[in-house]
């Protein structure tokens, strides 16, 4: 079973961290032998706010969680007060060097570009966040009219509902596209009646 982690902070969007919850969630819900342990994150275990309101409980802070497979970092403004924390940028770091993929989703770019993880790199983010992240990573190659880039280790994600997307293709990835197919079908997704 893989862990899940995913990070989450005050002013995030929504969409952003739930679209990859229920997918992962929904991906272990339907096969006999669960395949992911999903949790979420904060940096000092306290509730968070999201961009619309929604008040979220965190299920570890920095200092307990598990060790983490598959590390999902969303966006959100909050994505431009966490780039100033080197508490977190430094968490961020080293959750990338232990997982087997990191994905950002939306303008979670930020953060991953701010540490230096995706120079060099194709990436792709929110269309309203391509100014910021050229400024952020120069050498980034940014793909615009995607939903996704895989580039291994680290996957990257267009804005906000890109991120279901990225993570049933994650799924897939894991574990094989009939898995994917059979979450997106269960969560009457994309072209589910052809799966």
């Amino acid at each position: 079973m893989l862990n899940i982690g995913i990070f989450l902070f005050n002013d995030v969007e929504l969409l952003d961290f739930a679209g990859p919850y229920e997918v992962f969630s929904v991906a272990t819900e339907l096969q006999d032998n669960p395949l992911f342990n999903v949790f979420t994150i904060t940096e000092d275990g306290a509730g968070i706010r999201s961009v619309n309101g929604l008040k979220v409980m965190p299920d570890y802070d920095f200092k307990n969680h598990p060790q983490i497979d598959v590390l999902v970092v969303p966006g959100g403004n909050g994505t431009k007060i966490e780039m100033t924390k080197e508490t977190v940028l430094q968490w961020l770091k080293e959750q990338y060097t232990h997982s087997q993929i990191t994905m950002s989703v939306c303008s979670g770019t930020r953060l991953l570009g701010k540490i230096g993880l995706l120079d060099n790199l194709k990436i792709t983010t929110h269309h309203e966040v391509i100014a910021d992240m050229r400024m952020i990573v120069p050498s980034a190659m940014i793909e615009e009219n995607v939903k996704f880039v895989d580039n291994g280790k680290i996957l990257t994600s267009a804005g906000i509902s890109a991120g279901i997307e990225l993570s049933l293709y994650v799924v897939a990835k894991l574990f094989g596209k009939e898995v994917a197919n059979k979450a997106a079908a269960y969560m009457e997704y994309g072209d589910w009646k052809n799966f």
